[in-house]
C-alpha cells in the first residue's frame, strides 16, 4: 500500500540528522527544519480556518433550513386545506346530474320526434305516389269505358237540400272536424280550408258516404292533388276510412 512519502526531519532524530549534516556549531543546522516546520505550520493552520468556515457556513445553512421547515410546519398548521367534498359538494354533484339527466331526456325525446316526422313524410310521400297511380289508372279506366256528353264534361249529382236546422248541424260537424287537422287547414291557408270543407262536403253528400277520389275532383278549386292532399289528412286523423280490397280505391266516411 503506498504511502506519503516523510521529509528527512521527520524519518530519524535529530541527533542523526546533525550527525549527517556538519554544521559549524550549535543548533544551527535546525535553521532549514525550522522554516519548513513554519511552513507546515501555516498551511495547517491555512487549512483549520478553512474547516471552520466550512463549519459556519453549514451551520448557516441549517439554521435557514430549518427556519424553512419550521415555517412550512406553522403553515401546514395554521392553514385549512379541506380534501373531504363538503354539503355544496354534494348539492352541486346532484344538480349537475339532474341537468345531464334531463339533457339526454330532451336529446331522446328529439330523435323520436325526428325520426316520427320522418316516418310521417315518408309515409305521406308513399301514400300521394300511391295515389296518384291509382287515380291515373282509374281516370284512364273511367275515361275508356264512359262516353263523353257534348261538352266533354262529366256531369256530377246535384247536392241535396237540406234545411237550415241540418245545414247548421253540417256546418257544425265540419268544424269539428277541422279543428282536428293540422294549422295549414284550420286557416293557415284560406284555400286549402274551403277545399277541405269542399271535399268534406262531397263526401256527406256521396251516398252511403263513400267515394272515389275522382268523385271529389270540380276544377278549377278541387284539382286532383288538393283532394288527394286533404284525403290524405283525412285519413291519417282517422275520419276517413281508406278501402282498396275490391280493386278500387273507395273512402269511406267515418266522423269525429
Amino acid at each position: 500500500m503506498p504511502r506519503t512519502p516523510l521529509r528527512r526531519a521527520s524519518q530519524s532524530s535529530l541527533f542523526a540528522v546533525s550527525a549527517s549534516d556538519p554544521a559549524p556549531s550549535g543548533l544551527s543546522f535546525m535553521d532549514a527544519h525550522i522554516s519548513e516546520f513554519v511552513d507546515e505550520t501555516e498551511l495547517l493552520q491555512a487549512n483549520v480556518e478553512g474547516m471552520k468556515r466550512l463549519s459556519e457556513s453549514l451551520s448557516t445553512f441549517n439554521e435557514s433550513f430549518a427556519s424553512w421547515l419550521y415555517v412550512m410546519n406553522m403553515n401546514a398548521l395554521t392553514t385549512d386545506w379541506p380534501q373531504a367534498p363538503t354539503d355544496a359538494s354534494f348539492a352541486l354533484a346532484k344538480r349537475r346530474a339532474e341537468h345531464e339527466t334531463i339533457a339526454a331526456m330532451e336529446a331522446i325525446q328529439q330523435a323520436k320526434a325526428a325520426a316520427a316526422a320522418a316516418r310521417e313524410a315518408e309515409i305521406t310521400k308513399t301514400m300521394e305516389q300511391t295515389e296518384m297511380d291509382i287515380t291515373y289508372t282509374g281516370l284512364t279506366t273511367t275515361n275508356a269505358s264512359v262516353p263523353s256528353n257534348k261538352s266533354g264534361v262529366k256531369k256530377k249529382p246535384g247536392k241535396p237540400k237540406l234545411t237550415a236546422k241540418e245545414k247548421k248541424e253540417r256546418s257544425i260537424e265540419i268544424e269539428k272536424v277541422i279543428s282536428c287537422l293540422p294549422l295549414e287547414f284550420r286557416g293557415s291557408d284560406p284555400n286549402l280550408r274551403r277545399n277541405m270543407e269542399g271535399v268534406i262536403e262531397g263526401l256527406l253528400n256521396a251516398p252511403a258516404q263513400t267515394v272515389k277520389l275522382t268523385d271529389l275532383i270540380s276544377p278549377p278549386d278541387l284539382s286532383q292533388a288538393r283532394v288527394n292532399k286533404c284525403l290524405i289528412a283525412l285519413v291519417n286523423r282517422k275520419v276517413v276510412q281508406k278501402n282498396s280490397s275490391t280493386g278500387t280505391v273507395l273512402y269511406h266516411w267515418q266522423g269525429i
